[in-house]
């Protein structure tokens, strides 16, 4: 079998500009990124405003190992069985950051014979979205900090501040703690860096509906709170316009193809745990006008990203979704029986190799509490067991019984990864079934129900838990945001994408587990508020101290009061 990178570089590549054409969009909505990618313009909504709308799927997973079990692979894989079986369809993904899975691999943009191309652009730059995004973020903290040294007309309270620098590469044990100000005459405190995929300024991109939509968000940034704990905003600092400047082309999809020419948008990529994890609402509503199917894909497992989808993007969006794909695997379920241990760069055990119907029961579990969850937002769910060539028949059946006895409308194997298209054409046909059933979707929440209580409902109906423990800080802070006027936004929790809990440690389908709350913070431009869950070292992207803490020079000039 060729690598992931071969199969993409052998692959031919249509020119970007009839993959366009084929697919409704105008040339003169393109705008050209050289032969294989371009840009597309907001005049299309504007020209497909009142066309009708296609079937809208999200694919979503169970929880995964830390290898990964496919989702990205499936979200492909099902475009191009739903494209093998004479259906238009649309696929809408994330692009992925440089920081976390840096490298030409799969995975980011699918692998075998289920990518998205050009893949090395994909993985990379793309058209620059990510670089805008960084560059207005630390804008931001330039102009943050070049007005704590001239004076602080704002009166800014220092250990308040929230708005740290960001870069593309995951630089965390040089750049996650670091100093800043140390020039004389600089106000002086510690802070520290983010990938830019963690910026509000990404899940922003993402729940977007227009640039002027962009702006306003933008404009509503938190940076910090004044002495008299009052926010402070990127409006208030005068940096907000400057900002959308460096972002206004970012508000456009990048159209791109699968390995089997179907149209693609890659459009944002803000992390699935204190972010949404979801792809831009621009796109799916581009999407959904554009074809009779629209596949796109949440981050991580069900408890996050599929929730999210439902509660913030949706919500956002005014989409209503129709099917929920829930993408498992063998090995994956196996690993959940909590007999094996999975490690990225580590030999796999190869006990998970064998067929293990008694492992298989113990962890099947977590992918019923997963369709309990898709059936609690009134969605149908069918899911899609991707196949490893270790999987036995027996295993594979084991599963399809467990699922459609747990109430999937369907459990069929995927073998996109090997086989494209025809591999998914099975798939792409349960997917047609359930996404003629009549959909009854509905909000696991009402979003003006007080913070505390939205808390509550995610962590017991979504995770399994017995309540939640939130800590002095939490509660104060929680009273602050209400205080402010934040207490209707919608919740982004933060946790480990690793267990369906708080702890990356309690596989399977845990019970009897209180997920402690431990701080609660506000992203005011994306929209909601974001609770973080267990210790912080477990949720990637956040500062592992308040990012105010002052620090002191002492008379030698020496920097002192970092621990």
């Amino acid at each position: 079998m060729l690598s992931d990178l071969e199969i993409a570089q052998r692959a031919k590549m249509l020119p970007i500009s009839q993959i366009a054409e084929e697919a409704g969009i105008l040339e003169d909505e393109l705008e050209y990124y050289g032969k294989y990618k371009a840009k597309v313009s907001l005049a299309l909504l504007d020209r497909l405003k009142d066309a009708p709308q296609g079937k809208y799927i999200d694919v979503t997973a169970i929880t995964p190992t830390p290898l990964g079990e496919g989702k990205t692979v499936t979200t492909i894989g099902l475009s191009q069985g739903l494209k093998h079986i004479g259906k238009s369809v649309f696929t809408c993904m994330r692009q992925p950051s440089q920081g976390p899975v840096f490298g030409i691999k799969g995975g980011a943009a699918g692998g075998g014979y289920s990518q998205v191309l050009p893949m090395e652009d994909i993985n990379l730059h793309l058209t620059g979205d990510i670089h805008a995004i960084g560059a207005a973020h630390n804008l931001c903290a330039a102009f943050l900090d070049n007005h704590l040294r001239r004076g602080n007309k704002l009166r800014i309270d220092h250990t308040t501040i929230q708005w740290r620098r960001c870069v593309d590469i995951n630089d965390k044990w040089a750049l996650n703690d670091i100093v800043v100000g140390l020039m004389e005459g600089s106000f002086t405190r510690r802070t520290g860096f983010d990938v830019t995929v963690a910026s509000e300024l990404m899940a922003i991109l993402a729940l977007s509906r227009d640039l002027q939509d962009m702006r306003k968000r933008i404009g509503r940034v938190i940076v910090a709170n004044d002495v008299d704990g009052k926010p402070v905003t990127t409006e208030d600092l005068k940096v907000a316009g400057s900002m959308t400047v460096l972002m206004k082309d970012t508000v456009k999809p990048t159209l791109c193809q699968t390995i089997e020419g179907g149209p693609v948008f890659v459009h944002a990529g803000p992390f699935g745990n204190i972010a949404h994890g979801n792809s831009s609402i621009i796109a799916d509503l581009m999407a959904t006008r554009l074809a009779e199917y629209t596949v796109t894909e949440s981050g991580f497992g069900a408890d996050l990203g599929m929730e999210k989808f439902f509660n913030i993007k949706c919500r956002t969006s005014g989409l209503v979704p129709d099917v929920v794909v829930l993408v498992a695997s063998i090995r994956a379920l196996k690993a959940h029986s909590g007999r094996f241990k999975v490690a990225p760069g580590r030999p796999l055990d190869k006990r998970l190799n064998k067929e293990d119907l008694d492992a298989l029961a113990a962890g099947c579990g977590n992918l019923e509490k997963q369709i309990e969850n898709a059936k609690l937002f009134g969605i149908p769910a069918v899911v899609a067991v991707n196949r490893f060539t270790t999987d036995t028949d027996a295993e594979i059946e084991f599963v399809r019984k467990r699922a459609k006895a747990a109430g999937a409308e369907d459990a069929v194997t995927s073998e996109v990864w090997a086989k494209g298209g025809a591999g998914g054409a099975d798939l792409a046909r349960a997917v047609v079934a359930a996404a003629e059933k009549p959909s009854d979707f509905r909000f696991l929440y009402d979003a003006k129900l007080p913070i505390e209580e939205k808390i509550e409902i995610i962590a017991k109906k979504i995770y399994g838990a017995k309540g939640v423990d939130f800590a002095p800080l939490a509660k104060q802070k929680i009273k602050r945001f209400t205080d402010q006027g934040y207490g209707a936004l919608p919740i982004c929790m933060a946790k480990t994408h690793l267990s369906l809990s708080h702890d990356p440690a309690l596989k399977g389908r845990p019970t009897g587990f209180v997920v402690p709350v431990r701080d609660v913070r506000v992203s005011a431009g994306a929209g909601f508020v974001y609770p973080l869950c267990g210790e912080m070292t477990t949720i990637a992207g956040l500062p592992s101290e308040p990012a105010g803490e002052v620090v002191d020079i002492n008379e030698k000039g020496e920097v002192v009061g970092l621990f």
